[in-house]
């Protein structure tokens, strides 16, 4: 068969990029087509032997920095590309790639990372932040968020098959496309963390400081804490705003090569989670080097956390919630048994998603 692939944008590398790339590794004589890409991210990501199309989005001012400046214009990208002379479309999608023109004749298999959350979900949230909750420029984003809403359903019918990321996610693909999907957990490269068995007396944090990742409620929970030391990875927009949190027991290390991301995580009583992910690749990561996750109890995590066994949860997202979660931890982690956390961990490894994402195809072909 003649496959071609779809993905929104090859421009960093996050988890649906990875998941990506797996499955372009399925398929080495595949054609690619992305809204807009960079070499750099084609390189690193092992996808330079296929051939690769972008869209008229490529062209435009600022294009591999604020592609989101034009998301207004990415339904239309999308629909430019001409995959008429594919027997199979897998896309994998979390705003426009699903929604490619198909035909009757061809296979269009989705692999939905989320249905685009700032449409949907987090939309009043996307407004308020980007200061568009009012006033003209408000009205004009409210009324194209309304058209891009309008089109996704549509677009929907554009897919034979929808595989979900998480059983959270199925559930938002039922309620927002009424529309049944298979779940396959992304990959996560479980083989590249080792456990590390004696645990350092630190916590640790890792993520993009923007809002819906709720790293200000850590900080703040840690600065009630002051017995508790606790390392903070990444930078972001909030990076600012989180540092003006920080007490003296909070360390923000900003961007932190792979290699010391591995060592922090490997060697910390716990990983805290508070964002509401869709899967979160993350806890998955810290699991595979035996440290216990302390969650937020809603999204992907219920997924990849077992209560009490390869972590805890805490109910709300707030301050007090979080530091309860961490000083329950503290009198019982000597209960958490390193071994049985790094074995669960290796059941969300890359071999297991591409067997699982080749049988599924298979079974759809035949």
């Amino acid at each position: 068969m003649k496959v071609a692939l779809v993905h929104e944008w090859l421009t960093v590398i996050g988890g649906s990029e990875n998941v990506f790339k797996e499955i372009a590794s399925l398929y080495p004589n595949a054609d690619i087509f992305t809204l807009v890409a960079r070499d750099e991210t084609i390189k690193a990501l092992n996808l330079s032997n296929h051939k690769i199309t972008t869209s008229f989005i490529q062209k435009l001012p600022f294009a591999k920095t604020k592609y989101r400046s034009y998301l207004p214009l990415f339904p239309l990208a999308v629909e430019q590309f001409d995959l008429s002379g594919y027997d199979m479309i897998i896309s994998s999608s979390h705003a426009v790639a699903k929604g490619a023109l198909t035909n009757s004749n061809q296979l269009h298999i989705c692999y939905c990372h989320s249905p685009i959350r700032y449409a949907w979900d987090l939309h009043h949230q996307y407004l308020k932040e980007s200061g568009l909750n009012k006033g003209v420029k408000g009205f004009i984003a409210k009324y194209l968020l309304h058209r891009i809403r309008a089109w996704d359903i549509i677009s929907t019918n554009r897919v034979d098959h929808f595989i979900a990321n998480s059983n959270y996610i199925a559930k938002r693909i039922k309620k927002i496309y009424g529309r049944e999907s298979t779940v396959i957990h992304p990959n996560v490269a479980t083989e590249d963390f080792l456990p590390v068995y004696k645990k350092s007396d630190y916590y640790v944090t890792c993520s993009r400081f923007v809002p819906y990742k709720k790293i200000d409620l850590i900080v703040q929970a840690f600065a009630q804490m002051p017995d508790k030391k606790l390392f903070v990875i990444g930078d972001g927009p909030d990076f600012k705003k989180v540092s003006k949190l920080a007490k003296s027991n909070t360390i923000l290390l900003g961007h932190q090569p792979f290699h010391e991301l591995k060592r922090y995580l490997a060697e910390a009583k716990a990983f805290v989670f508070a964002a509401e992910e869709d899967f979160g690749i993350l806890p998955v990561e810290a699991q595979a080097c035996g440290t216990p996750v302390i969650a937020y109890k809603k999204g992907g995590a219920l997924e990849s956390v077992i209560e009490n066994k390869t972590g805890i949860f805490f109910d709300d997202q707030s301050v007090d919630s979080i530091k309860q979660a961490v000083e329950w931890f503290d009198v019982n982690k000597s209960s958490f048994n390193y071994n049985e956390i790094v074995t669960h961990a290796a059941g969300f490894s890359t071999e297991r998603f591409k067997k699982e994402i080749l049988d599924y195809i298979i079974s759809k072909k035949t």
